[in-house]
């Protein structure tokens, strides 16, 4: 079996110049390339570093909101982002227009996460590691 080279997250937005504001100048994805179509439709690909795919089953979504939130309120996808600084980083993505969800909260796993809505609705949670207590 062929290993995967890449995860590609391909999201479909309204706005697509206020997307690209938001993620690659606002949250700071540098972007690797972008195509136009005949039709005039436009993409761009946005380089997030390292990416994985965390798999959950409802009840640890249920802790994860928990702790990041106090409550339930993600869907089937939320992207987690590692951020050298949540703080930081949360006030600037609300600053650029994402709806706060949860402030910055020290999770039991170590990490500063703090939840967000993109402006197209997609849910971020962004996360700084702490390291070792």
């Amino acid at each position: 079996m062929d290993p995967v080279n890449e995860l590609r997250l391909v999201v479909t937005v309204d706005d697509y110049d206020g997307a690209l504001a938001f993620y690659r100048d606002a949250l700071g994805l540098r972007q690797h390339a972008a195509y136009a179509a005949p039709n005039g439709g436009r993409v761009t690909l946005l380089d997030a570093g390292r990416a994985t795919i965390e798999l959950a089953d409802a009840a640890q979504a249920d802790f994860i909101d928990e702790v990041e939130v106090g409550r339930r309120v993600a869907g089937k996808i939320r992207v987690a982002l590692e951020v050298p600084d949540a703080r930081a980083a949360t006030e600037r993505l609300a600053s650029a227009g994402a709806g706060l969800v949860a402030e910055p909260t020290r999770t039991p796993w170590n990490s500063l996460n703090a939840r967000l809505t993109a402006p197209d609705g997609l849910q971020l949670t962004l996360f700084e590691e702490l390291g070792a207590d």
